[in-house]
């Protein structure tokens, strides 16, 4: 259901003993459509060629319409209607709309004459605007690509320059086992008794210890950079799970669908006093970066900027001062990782990324100056960018 009517390009069937269960629920072509789960309020009109065809239960049919049904699809579209609508979204994992809700929203009605100079008018204007939307699409899968070349370029130690006097990323690697040993010694961390450290063999190749297989790295790195396994960064997998009901209702509450996909932003912030949360939810605090398991193409990877309790789908990594977090978003939003990570993913119509795929991942280290400098270079690139996206969304 896209650009107001149904795209014919990838339509869903359903078999006999479905279509017994819902017949009932059909739209005709002199219906309008009005999603309700999801994306809320996208309004449109139904083909032809679709008339008395099932409706989905995401969306309601504004039926038996006694004015002009294209006035109406327009007045639904307009921001008076749409904020009424947002206004009365229950804002909770999956928003809904309700249709009493729906029915108590109000409309302005033109007499009928001007009505039809309305449509006519609009659908004038609406033959550039599509143009213009075209070039939109073209340019944000530009920016898109754009984007995944600057973190991929990143990641493999090609967006800023080598500095020979940082520190190596060995030496980083090093303080990590260090510190993992002297846990161990003081019985605050047991022995994984399962635990491979990468290291670089004298022909260059890479190995785990215990190991004399060479291990297939994805891609070449700068000679002071590293190679880990996740496992060996952060707490990938080691989660603080919360009973709802000892969640404060000022806490704050973060579901998936509160994060916007391959950007990181968080689209909204809700107290638990709010949500009303009746499930189990893992801990994070500020700097954790905060990983979806669930659908990871979505690439939904949040850097805290708070503490708070979020849906038992998202992982809080936290990578210590090893890592800085900033990278280690950057990493984990990287082509490479968000392929990874999609490739390695279980089930199919709700894919995971799995806790043994996730420790095994490798995780290509920079020296930790270099770490800040490609973060300083992403963060300055991308803002760039959402200059020029912002210029031709004016």
């Amino acid at each position: 259901m896209k650009n107001n009517t149904v795209l014919l390009d990838d339509i869903k069937y359903i078999d006999n003993s479905v279509y017994e269960k819902i017949k009932s629920y059909t739209i005709s072509s002199d219906d309008l459509y009005i999603t309700v789960a999801g994306t809320i309020g996208a309004v449109g009109i139904i083909p032809e060629e679709l008339d008395g065809m099932n409706l989905t239960e995401n969306a309601v049919k504004a039926t038996n319409i006694c004015i002009d049904k294209n006035y109406l699809c327009f007045v639904i579209q307009s921001d008076f209607v749409q904020n009424q609508f947002q206004d009365k979204t229950h804002h909770v994992a999956m928003p809904k709309l309700a249709i009493e809700r729906i029915q108590s929203t109000l409309i302005p009605i033109s007499p009928t004459s001007e009505q039809n100079k309305i449509v006519n008018k609009i659908n004038s204007y609406n033959i550039n605007t599509n143009e213009i939307q075209d070039n939109n699409e073209i340019l944000q899968n530009l920016i898109t690509a754009t984007k995944n070349k600057i973190l991929d370029l990143a990641i493999r130690g090609k967006l800023v320059s080598q500095n020979p006097n940082d520190e190596p990323a060995s030496a980083l690697l090093e303080r990590i086992h260090t510190k993992k040993e002297e846990l161990i010694k003081q019985g605050k961390l047991k022995r994984d008794k399962k635990e491979s450290i990468i290291y670089r063999g004298d022909d260059n190749s890479y190995y785990l210890t215990g190991s004399s297989e060479a291990i297939d790295v994805p891609f070449e790195i700068p000679d002071t950079w590293e190679w880990s396994n996740l496992k060996e960064l952060c707490n990938y997998g080691v989660c603080d799970n919360i009973s709802p009901e000892t969640i404060d209702d000022k806490a704050r509450i973060l579901d998936l669908e509160d994060i916007e996909k391959d950007t990181g932003k968080i689209l909204y912030r809700a107290s638990n006093a709010e949500r009303k949360t009746t499930s189990t939810k893992h801990s994070f605090q500020k700097n954790m970066i905060l990983y979806s398991k669930l659908r990871p193409y979505l690439n939904k990877v949040v850097l805290a900027d708070d503490k708070g309790f979020c849906t038992s789908e998202i992982i809080p990594l936290d990578f210590s001062k090893i890592i800085v977090p900033r990278y280690a978003q950057i990493f984990l939003m990287s082509p490479y990782f968000v392929g990874y990570a999609s490739h390695c993913s279980y089930g199919m119509k709700m894919p995971r990324l799995g806790t043994r795929d996730g420790e095994r991942a490798l995780f290509a280290i920079p020296p930790y100056q270099e770490q800040i400098r490609i973060i300083d270079m992403v963060d300055r690139l991308f803002a760039e960018l959402l200059i020029i996206q912002d210029s031709f969304t004016m």
